[in-house]
Protein backbone atom coordinates (compact mmCIF):
# COMPACT_ATOMS: atom_id res chain seq x y z
CA UNK A 1 0.00 0.00 0.00
CA UNK A 2 1.10 3.64 -0.73
CA UNK A 3 0.94 6.35 1.63
CA UNK A 4 0.76 9.73 -0.56
CA UNK A 5 0.89 12.20 2.17
CA UNK A 6 0.94 16.08 1.30
CA UNK A 7 0.00 16.31 -2.16
CA UNK A 8 0.77 18.75 -5.18
CA UNK A 9 -0.78 18.56 -8.70
CA UNK A 10 1.35 18.87 -11.81
CA UNK A 11 0.67 19.66 -15.13
CA UNK A 12 2.25 17.47 -18.13
CA UNK A 13 3.48 17.72 -20.99
CA UNK A 14 1.61 16.19 -24.25
CA UNK A 15 4.62 15.77 -26.44
CA UNK A 16 8.23 14.22 -25.62
CA UNK A 17 10.85 16.22 -24.44
CA UNK A 18 13.56 18.12 -25.62
CA UNK A 19 16.94 19.16 -24.45
CA UNK A 20 18.20 22.78 -24.00
CA UNK A 21 21.74 24.07 -23.91
CA UNK A 22 22.18 23.03 -20.10
CA UNK A 23 23.70 19.50 -19.45
CA UNK A 24 20.63 18.63 -17.46
CA UNK A 25 18.28 20.88 -19.73
CA UNK A 26 14.88 21.55 -18.40
CA UNK A 27 12.06 19.67 -20.86
CA UNK A 28 10.48 22.53 -22.97
CA UNK A 29 6.81 22.33 -22.66
CA UNK A 30 4.32 21.58 -25.46
CA UNK A 31 0.10 22.08 -24.73
CA UNK A 32 -0.13 21.38 -21.06
CA UNK A 33 -3.39 19.33 -19.23
CA UNK A 34 -3.96 18.90 -15.93
CA UNK A 35 -2.46 15.96 -14.09
CA UNK A 36 -4.38 13.89 -11.30
CA UNK A 37 -3.53 14.93 -8.00
CA UNK A 38 -0.01 13.50 -7.14
CA UNK A 39 2.55 13.75 -4.44
CA UNK A 40 5.41 16.17 -4.80
CA UNK A 41 8.61 14.90 -6.24
CA UNK A 42 10.98 12.91 -3.56
CA UNK A 43 13.33 15.00 -2.76
CA UNK A 44 17.29 14.35 -1.74
CA UNK A 45 17.44 13.34 2.11
CA UNK A 46 13.32 12.52 1.83
CA UNK A 47 12.20 8.89 2.74
CA UNK A 48 11.07 6.76 -0.02
CA UNK A 49 7.62 5.41 0.04
CA UNK A 50 7.18 1.92 0.14
CA UNK A 51 6.23 -0.49 -2.62
CA UNK A 52 5.34 -4.24 -3.58
CA UNK A 53 4.77 -4.85 -7.34
CA UNK A 54 4.90 -7.66 -10.04
CA UNK A 55 7.93 -8.29 -11.94
CA UNK A 56 8.33 -9.42 -15.46
CA UNK A 57 9.83 -12.74 -14.67
CA UNK A 58 6.75 -14.13 -12.37
CA UNK A 59 8.17 -12.57 -8.66
CA UNK A 60 6.91 -10.05 -6.59
CA UNK A 61 8.93 -7.26 -5.46
CA UNK A 62 9.08 -5.60 -2.20
CA UNK A 63 11.08 -2.37 -1.98
CA UNK A 64 11.65 -2.79 1.82
CA UNK A 65 13.72 -6.66 0.99
CA UNK A 66 15.68 -5.12 -1.44
CA UNK A 67 16.77 -2.06 0.71
CA UNK A 68 17.52 -4.57 3.81
CA UNK A 69 20.06 -6.88 1.96
CA UNK A 70 21.83 -3.97 -0.26
CA UNK A 71 23.57 -1.18 0.26
CA UNK A 72 21.81 1.19 -2.30
CA UNK A 73 18.72 0.13 -4.35
CA UNK A 74 18.23 2.67 -7.42
CA UNK A 75 14.23 2.95 -8.51
CA UNK A 76 14.28 4.04 -12.10
CA UNK A 77 10.86 4.87 -14.00
CA UNK A 78 10.80 3.88 -17.39
CA UNK A 79 8.60 2.45 -20.39
CA UNK A 80 9.41 0.46 -23.48
CA UNK A 81 8.33 2.80 -26.20
CA UNK A 82 10.45 5.76 -24.83
CA UNK A 83 13.49 7.04 -27.43
CA UNK A 84 14.95 8.30 -24.04
CA UNK A 85 14.64 4.80 -22.39
CA UNK A 86 15.82 3.04 -25.19
CA UNK A 87 18.94 5.16 -25.74
CA UNK A 88 19.48 4.40 -21.57
CA UNK A 89 19.09 0.87 -21.25
CA UNK A 90 22.98 -0.28 -22.41
CA UNK A 91 24.30 2.05 -20.06
CA UNK A 92 21.78 1.18 -17.20
CA UNK A 93 22.70 -2.55 -17.63
CA UNK A 94 26.29 -1.59 -17.78
CA UNK A 95 26.04 -0.07 -14.48
CA UNK A 96 23.96 -2.68 -12.78
CA UNK A 97 26.82 -5.11 -14.09
CA UNK A 98 29.40 -2.67 -12.63
CA UNK A 99 27.59 -2.41 -9.09
CA UNK A 100 26.26 -6.05 -8.77
CA UNK A 101 23.02 -7.00 -6.64
CA UNK A 102 23.23 -8.58 -3.58
CA UNK A 103 23.77 -12.83 -3.69
CA UNK A 104 21.49 -14.53 -2.22
CA UNK A 105 20.90 -15.24 1.11
CA UNK A 106 24.33 -13.00 1.99
CA UNK A 107 25.04 -10.42 4.21
CA UNK A 108 23.34 -6.42 2.79
CA UNK A 109 26.26 -5.69 0.24
CA UNK A 110 25.91 -4.33 -3.44
CA UNK A 111 23.77 -2.58 -5.59
CA UNK A 112 20.20 -3.33 -6.73
CA UNK A 113 18.39 -1.45 -9.85
CA UNK A 114 14.23 -1.77 -10.18
CA UNK A 115 12.76 -0.74 -13.23
CA UNK A 116 9.09 0.53 -12.85
CA UNK A 117 6.52 0.75 -15.88
CA UNK A 118 3.97 3.05 -15.13
CA UNK A 119 2.61 4.28 -18.81
CA UNK A 120 -0.74 3.80 -19.06
CA UNK A 121 -1.07 0.64 -21.61
CA UNK A 122 -4.51 1.40 -22.75
CA UNK A 123 -3.33 4.54 -24.65
CA UNK A 124 0.55 3.12 -25.38
CA UNK A 125 -0.37 -0.13 -25.43
CA UNK A 126 3.60 -0.91 -26.46
CA UNK A 127 4.33 -0.27 -22.42
CA UNK A 128 1.56 -3.38 -21.44
CA UNK A 129 2.06 -5.72 -19.16
CA UNK A 130 3.23 -8.70 -22.24
CA UNK A 131 5.37 -6.27 -23.88
CA UNK A 132 7.70 -5.14 -20.43
CA UNK A 133 7.74 -9.19 -20.87
CA UNK A 134 8.85 -8.77 -24.14
CA UNK A 135 11.17 -5.93 -23.45
CA UNK A 136 13.13 -7.46 -20.52
CA UNK A 137 13.95 -10.52 -23.14
CA UNK A 138 14.98 -8.61 -25.94
CA UNK A 139 16.82 -6.27 -23.80
CA UNK A 140 18.42 -9.02 -21.28
CA UNK A 141 17.56 -6.81 -18.68
CA UNK A 142 19.52 -7.89 -15.36
CA UNK A 143 17.48 -6.73 -13.10
CA UNK A 144 13.85 -6.54 -12.03
CA UNK A 145 10.89 -5.03 -14.34
CA UNK A 146 8.32 -3.74 -12.41
CA UNK A 147 4.43 -3.43 -13.26
CA UNK A 148 3.05 -0.08 -11.62
CA UNK A 149 -0.16 -0.75 -13.43
CA UNK A 150 -2.64 1.50 -11.10
CA UNK A 151 0.51 4.30 -11.52
CA UNK A 152 0.04 4.72 -7.56
CA UNK A 153 3.95 4.36 -6.95
CA UNK A 154 4.56 6.72 -9.77
CA UNK A 155 2.23 9.37 -8.35
CA UNK A 156 3.56 8.41 -4.54
CA UNK A 157 7.12 9.32 -5.95
CA UNK A 158 5.98 12.37 -7.87
CA UNK A 159 7.77 10.63 -10.87
CA UNK A 160 7.14 12.67 -14.29
CA UNK A 161 9.55 11.20 -16.86
CA UNK A 162 11.29 8.17 -18.51
CA UNK A 163 13.69 7.92 -17.20
CA UNK A 164 13.74 9.27 -13.85
CA UNK A 165 15.84 8.13 -11.20
CA UNK A 166 15.69 7.99 -7.81
CA UNK A 167 19.09 6.16 -5.81
CA UNK A 168 17.99 5.03 -1.95
CA UNK A 169 20.43 4.31 0.57
CA UNK A 170 19.41 1.43 2.85
CA UNK A 171 17.69 3.48 4.96
CA UNK A 172 15.07 4.09 2.35
CA UNK A 173 16.18 7.89 2.32
CA UNK A 174 16.92 9.48 -1.55
CA UNK A 175 20.54 10.14 -1.69
CA UNK A 176 20.60 11.01 -5.75
CA UNK A 177 17.27 12.29 -7.84
CA UNK A 178 17.87 13.13 -11.97
CA UNK A 179 19.45 11.96 -14.62
CA UNK A 180 21.69 9.00 -15.59
CA UNK A 181 24.53 11.45 -17.45
CA UNK A 182 24.71 14.25 -19.27
CA UNK A 183 24.08 13.26 -22.83
CA UNK A 184 21.25 10.97 -24.03
CA UNK A 185 22.12 11.00 -27.97
CA UNK A 186 26.27 9.89 -27.45
CA UNK A 187 27.79 7.61 -25.19
CA UNK A 188 31.28 8.98 -26.08
CA UNK A 189 30.22 12.26 -25.47
CA UNK A 190 29.27 12.14 -21.65
CA UNK A 191 30.86 14.80 -19.71
CA UNK A 192 29.25 14.16 -16.29
CA UNK A 193 28.16 10.54 -14.74
CA UNK A 194 25.60 11.74 -11.42
CA UNK A 195 24.05 8.45 -10.63
CA UNK A 196 27.56 6.29 -10.99
CA UNK A 197 29.43 9.36 -8.83
CA UNK A 198 26.32 8.85 -6.26
CA UNK A 199 26.71 5.14 -6.11
CA UNK A 200 30.12 5.24 -5.78
CA UNK A 201 29.98 7.54 -2.69
CA UNK A 202 27.13 5.64 -0.80
CA UNK A 203 29.26 2.74 -1.42
CA UNK A 204 32.09 4.22 0.21
CA UNK A 205 30.86 6.30 2.95
CA UNK A 206 31.20 9.85 1.18
CA UNK A 207 28.74 12.28 0.87
CA UNK A 208 27.48 12.79 -2.56
CA UNK A 209 28.86 15.96 -4.61
CA UNK A 210 25.57 16.25 -6.47
CA UNK A 211 22.89 15.14 -4.95
CA UNK A 212 20.52 16.50 -7.62
CA UNK A 213 20.12 16.87 -11.51
CA UNK A 214 17.25 17.72 -14.42
CA UNK A 215 15.74 14.71 -15.28
CA UNK A 216 14.93 14.34 -19.00
CA UNK A 217 12.97 12.20 -20.96
CA UNK A 218 9.29 11.50 -22.33
CA UNK A 219 6.54 12.01 -19.87
CA UNK A 220 4.65 9.71 -17.74
CA UNK A 221 1.70 8.55 -19.91
CA UNK A 222 -1.59 9.15 -17.11
CA UNK A 223 -4.36 7.56 -17.46
CA UNK A 224 -7.57 10.12 -17.81
CA UNK A 225 -8.99 8.97 -14.37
Amino acid sequence: MIHLGAQTTYAKHDADTQNNDTPFGLPKPYNRKPLPTMNAKLQPSQKAPDFTLPATDGSTVHLADELARHTAVVVMFLCNHCPYVKAYIPRLIQLQDQFPAAAPQTDKNGVRFLGICSNDAQTYPEDSFENMKKATREWAFNFPYLHDQDQSVARAYGAQRTPDIFLLGPDSTCRYEGAVDDNYQDPDRITQQPLRDAIQAIIAGKPITEPQTQAIGCTIKWKNS
